[in-house]
């Protein structure tokens, strides 16, 4: 075996493979960028070689960089993750010129299959279903539009090199098409240094399923069944799970038995995935293969018990497959949700910033099932621009799909976050929403369920009781500690628009309430001034919320409800309906940036008419482009940027007169 691997990769799937390195008594290099000096893996690796600036173009894409400190460390080997050189034959030939072994796929099989626009040629000439599109090359955004015309609208204007949900657009129209081109070659430039564009078909209301194939360099060829990566924002996942709600034996044995072919006709000889669009009556297309690990591997990790990390690192070393398709059967169902530092509450956008707090819940076994998080960052630790906001990704295993949510619930209770915005609210919502756990999904279902956007879930009857108890409980240790004398039993607790009276008895970390007539027992409670999370049971069933304290009251959090929340005696109550509403400032003249970035363009001058719906400025932030348009018709009063500036969320951009 290896006795020393390379990792040309960063944040999370670094850490993932070094640890599956120690297992195996293989020492670890790392590369880092000067954003990464650091880091997490950085810290963990057995060495670490600087690559660079920041941006990938000038560190992680460097091949000499990474050959160099292969040379430089005698590392035998290099495991390049995902994303970066990851899907590159040209990388993975300059490794066997170099008498390095390149952990992936053979170049061939990378060139067939892990171009988009070659992967489709391939596979419609080897019988193999794809998805309507233009095959080939596309000049400009004339050229484009006369494309999608003759394809029809909808279609998806993606990046041949694509990958990670970035150089991807859906055009309904051909101002979609005449905006989206540039910005998907210009994502696609800065993503993975190649800015080829094709274009398909958008099939509406479809499902993401993809294949996991696995082979060695002996012929053998495997899949580790499918995954579902359906619940989708913005083309890049975020929910994914194994298996599939959808399929059934005969379904999974077809898809399962294409994606072999499919692998064993390029020589595949690594971990990869087929993907395919499926109908919601069991129909699919071969829609692209990764030639590379996946993010959401660990799914499949979970209901096989292989790890994907160790099985490339032994095909590369040119081991037979240890088992055959026979050998390999479901068991349970997983779960993973993706972390990522973006605002639910402002179109989730990025949110860049320092992980002041980070605070994941306990990994192992859990009650119901099992826990395990893929980070590749600590507490403390800053999410940098340059890079993927992921933050983490958190898996669960159980028994059975119902399960496999309930416990993801749960484990996102438990995971506690401050310093930037993070979509743990959104993903606790999917996990309660009637329509996810049914099953019937759609890559369509978030913009379904949220076409407005994301604003939290309305609580429910139970989290009002919960969120009722938890600030009587906090609002009593306070005056327990501030002023004894004040204690009583008798309260006014108003929850969002709910006001009851409540009376209370008992102490320590133990709360009767009566609230009108309906008795909850708080009991096990930990928590203390100061602290974020508050963990206790209410009538035997374990919980956690989020608190923190606001001018009056607090704000109290239980998965995707939160709710405003005061505690007064009958008297204050009395006083309180008196004070005036607060009235929220008017910004509707203004454009502001809706998160931190970089200005792109800013197509206003001052005194310009503008129409509502008018792009008015482009701001970039992690590799993604992100279009701004005007809400209302107006003429610009002030413009109060330029292209290249550094601007931060909420600054003013444009003002309306």
């Amino acid at each position: 075996m290896f006795s020393k691997i390379l990792i040309a990769n960063r944040g999370e799937i670094a850490v993932r493979i070094i640890k599956t390195c120690r297992r195996m008594g293989i020492a670890t290099v790392v590369v880092y960028s000067e954003a990464d000096a650091d880091s997490m893996a950085v810290e963990m690796a057995d060495e670490a070689v600087f690559i660079g600036p920041a941006p990938a173009a000038q560190s992680y894409l460097v091949a000499d960089k990474i050959i160099a400190a292969c040379r430089e460390t005698g590392a035998e080997a290099i495991h390049p993750g995902f994303g970066f050189l990851s899907e590159s034959a040209a990388f993975a030939r300059r490794c066997a010129q170099e008498k390095i072994v390149f952990i992936g796929p053979n170049p061939h099989a990378i060139e067939a299959m892990g171009d988009k626009i070659e992967s489709k040629k391939f596979a419609t000439k080897a019988g193999v279903s794809v998805v309507p599109g233009h095959i080939g090359e596309i000049d400009d955004r004339v050229h484009a539009i006369k494309i999608s015309e003759a394809i029809g609208y909808p279609v998806m204007i993606k990046a041949s090199a694509g990958g990670g949900g970035k150089g991807i657009r859906v055009a309904w129209n051909p101002k979609d098409v005449e905006e989206g081109f540039p910005a998907v070659k210009a994502e696609a430039k800065a993503s993975f240094g190649d800015d080829r564009i094709f274009i398909e078909k958008f099939i509406e209301s479809p499902r993401h399923i993809e294949i996991q194939v696995l082979g060695d360099k002996h012929g053998n060829v495997v899949h580790l069944f499918e995954r579902e990566c359906s619940i989708q924002r913005r083309n890049q996942k975020v929910v994914e799970e194994a298996p599939s709600p959808l399929l059934d034996e005969e379904t999974r044995a077809a898809m399962g038995a294409q994606a072999v072919a499919l692998a064993k006709a390029v020589n595949y000889d690594s971990a990869g995935t087929v993907e395919f669009v499926a109908g919601q009556d069991k129909s699919f297309f071969f829609l692209e293969m990764n030639t590379r690990l996946q993010v959401e591997h660990p799914v499949t990790e979970l209901i096989t018990g292989l790890d994907l990390v160790e099985q490339m690192i032994c095909s590369a070393f040119g081991e037979k497959l240890a088992f055959a398709q026979q050998d390999l059967k479901i068991d349970g169902w997983a779960m993973e949700s993706r972390i990522y530092a973006e605002d639910p509450y402002r179109g989730f956008l990025p949110s860049i910033g320092r992980l002041v707090r980070y605070d994941p819940p306990q990994e192992g076994k859990v009650p119901g099932g099992k826990v395990r998080n893929d980070a590749g960052v600590r507490e403390g630790d800053e999410i940098s621009m340059f890079y993927d906001p992921m933050i983490s990704k958190l898996s669960t295993w159980a028994e059975t799909r119902e399960g496999a949510i309930d416990v993801m619930g749960r484990a996102l209770e438990d995971f506690y976050i401050e310093g930037l915005g993070q979509n743990i609210p959104f993903l606790a919502a999917v996990m309660d929403q009637p329509r996810f756990r049914s099953g019937k999904l759609s890559t369509s279902y978030i913009k379904d369920e949220f076409p407005d956007g994301f604003a939290g879930l309305a609580p429910s009857d139970e989290q009002r009781d919960l969120i009722c108890a938890v600030a009587l409980s906090m609002h009593r240790t306070l005056l327990a500690r501030a002023a004894p004398d004040q204690l009583r039993q008798d309260w006014i607790v108003v929850v969002g628009r709910d006001k009851r009276q409540v009376r209370t008895s008992g102490s320590g970390g133990s709360l009767l309430i009566d609230s009108e007539g309906k008795k909850l027992h708080l009991e096990d409670v930990h928590w203390r001034p100061g602290q974020a999370s508050f963990r206790a049971r209410l009538d035997g069933r374990a919980f956690t919320a989020t608190v923190k304290p606001a001018a009056e009251g607090f704000v109290i959090r239980h998965r995707a409800a939160s709710l405003h929340v005061l505690v007064l005696t009958p008297r204050t109550a009395e006083l309180h309906e008196k004070l005036p509403a607060k009235v929220a400032a008017d910004t509707s003249k203004l454009v502001l940036s809706p998160m931190p970035g970089l200005v792109v363009t800013l197509d206003v001058a001052v005194g310009q008419q503008v129409r509502a719906g008018e792009a008015v400025a482009v701001i970039e932030a992690m590799k993604m482009q992100n279009i701004l348009r005007a809400d209302r018709d107006g003429v610009v009063k002030a413009v109060n940027a330029q292209a290249g500036d550094s601007v931060a969320a909420d600054e003013v951009l444009v003002e309306f007169a």
